[in-house]
């Protein structure tokens, strides 16, 4: 019997890691560096998701140093994950959810993130999570989100089709993506942007906690 694979995309950030404490700094850091003002919590959030450049051309704006202001924070993040590592963690129930789902041929384990690859690389080493997903997509391998190649690479790499895909984060960057490639959108309520905008964004469904998660992947599988 032919077991009919699913293959599952994770947002990283804001989705299975709580990393509000080091990006929050680490842009702090930046705009000391630039002379400019921090931007308030809910702008400095908003634009989770997106790939560092792009990110800081939003905050800083298209004519503005914004080249700069994204390798100050590049620095600023290294240093602080080297040194710091308590300000970023995982969301209650990531391991739990994951050593399940990982113990389920049907499902197929990817990440999708506007981490560089460096980064991705970083977290999986400090959480074990080496051998856990077979397909890992960063801002190294495709344009930023909401551009759906992350998960076009991911669908090609795997031989699995997007009617066979979930896309599961935090931000409205991850819901259009989704939609973008023609696959399902699960949007996490415990991220860094609203229910509200997970939902204007295409979410098909917004899960509460990781028991709810669980239940919706396994409806879909």
């Amino acid at each position: 019997m032919t077991i009919s694979r699913t293959l599952l995309l994770f947002d990283l950030d804001g989705t299975l890691l709580n990393s509000e404490n080091i990006i929050l700094e680490s842009q702090r850091r930046a705009f000391r560096a630039i002379g400019r003002p921090m931007p308030d919590r809910e702008r400095a959030l908003s634009i989770v998701g997106l790939s560092l450049g792009e990110a800081f051309q939003v905050l800083v704006g298209p004519d503005g140093p914004h080249e700069e202001a994204a390798e100050h924070y590049r620095q600023a993040f290294h240093y602080l994950r080297t040194h710091e590592a308590h300000l970023e963690s995982l969301f209650d129930g990531v391991d739990a959810l994951l050593a399940t789902l990982i113990g389920e041929p049907r499902h197929v384990l990817g990440i999708a993130t506007g981490k560089s690859r460096r980064g991705v690389d970083a977290v999986k080493k400090t959480y074990g999570w080496e051998s856990h997903f077979v397909t890992t997509q960063t801002s190294d391998d495709a344009p930023s989100k909401p551009h759906p190649g992350m998960i076009e690479n991911a669908c090609r790499e795997t031989g699995i089709a997007s009617s066979r895909t979930l896309m599961i984060g935090d931000s409205s960057f991850d819901m259009k993506m989704a939609k973008a490639a023609g696959v399902r959108a699960i949007g996490v309520s415990w991220g860094f942007q609203s229910v509200d905008t997970l939902r204007e964004s295409g979410a098909d469904v917004i899960v509460e906690d990781f028991e709810a998660l669980a239940s919706e992947i396994a409806r879909f599988a």
